[in-house]
């Protein structure tokens, strides 16, 4: 499994890059969330001070890597079925060789550099109850996270990348880095719902192959993205259709896509039934975008080849 964390000082855009790795379908572990779940079960108000002693506190009573060691059931918990999770909020040294130990090469720190006067900006802008309020206040921030040897930290990066522009700039910096970084299946779907079409048994019928997609239907155009193939996998097994599978998964290979066409009607009854692009009634397209992946591992992965109906050999894992 590959880990990948952000580290920087405090707003320097380790939630921005964590939010536009989530937009990409890459769960994300927030490490700052492990102090505001402890105040929740004291019944303590969330806010700065707060968060920064139970933070503290941690820290002495388990170690300098306390949070860290919290995180990790939860990354591999998260990350067991996409092979990759976004880390949020490294603050030290010790965290770092926690995850190190625990993820080997696996694990890429990332550091995020901001001047302070725009990271100043940006907490007056989102209004958090545990955001700084003067830039003096925030120099204390950074300087008791510096105390936990985040300095160390940022040192040994395997990136460093500049938050001084747009936030549109900032974003497309980080996703293009994830995109060179990761392996992961991006899977595309499109068809139309027409007139004397039901769109819920249209959106129905996309949810029962892909469970995680996330659908928007404007103007009879229904698209949507998925990112876990577990059930399409599981469905092409039990049909024992996978040499049919196969020979469509080869047929619609373009470089690092693969399309095919599944037809609604029994797509709706949790079938596959492989069609043309020019069905009738209009198909559903599935393209899988493969990043970092070889499109021969993943039909292998999908639908491997078989001898009297059954698997020869099967890849257990893309992410291996």
């Amino acid at each position: 499994m590959r880990v990948i964390a952000f580290v920087g000082l405090p707003l320097s855009g380790k939630t921005t890059a964590s939010n536009v790795a989530k937009d990409m379908g890459i769960p994300v572990v927030c490490m700052g969330d492990i102090a505001r779940e402890e105040a929740k079960k004291r019944g303590l108000k969330i806010t700065n001070e707060n968060l920064a002693k139970l933070a503290e506190e941690l820290r002495k009573k388990e170690g300098m890597d306390a949070i860290a060691k919290r995180c990790i059931p939860i990354i591999r918990e998260k990350g067991k079925d996409i092979g990759v999770v976004v880390v949020d909020g490294i603050r030290g040294i010790d965290e770092v060789n926690r995850f190190k130990k625990e993820f080997g090469d696996d694990f890429i720190l990332i550091n995020i550099e901001s001047p302070i006067e725009l990271r100043f900006k940006r907490a007056l802008e989102r209004k958090r109850s545990d955001d700084v309020r003067t830039i003096e206040e925030l120099k204390k921030r950074d300087e008791r996270e510096l105390s936990w040897n985040m300095a160390k930290a940022i040192e040994i990066a395997n990136i460093t990348i500049e938050n001084k522009s747009s936030l549109k700039e900032f974003k497309e910096k980080i996703r293009d880095l994830l995109n060179q970084l990761i392996k992961r299946v991006e899977i595309e779907i499109k068809t139309k719902i027409h007139p004397t079409e039901d769109a819920d048994k249209v959106i129905q019928a996309v949810k029962n192959l892909f469970p995680d997609a996330e659908i928007e239907v404007r103007n009879g155009d229904l698209k949507a993205r998925a990112w876990d193939l577990n059930k399409f996998r599981d469905l092409l097994r039990r049909q024992r259709i996978l040499d049919t599978a196969r020979s469509e998964l080869i047929k619609g290979r373009y470089e690092n896509e693969i399309t095919i066409y599944l037809n609604k009607q029994t797509a709706y009854i949790s079938k596959i039934n492989f069609t043309d692009e020019d069905a009738i009634l209009s198909p559903i397209k599935i393209t899988f975008k493969l990043y970092g992946i070889s499109p021969r591992k993943f039909i292998d992965y999908l639908a491997p080849q078989t001898r009297a109906g059954k698997p020869i050999k099967e890849v257990d894992s893309l992410w291996s």
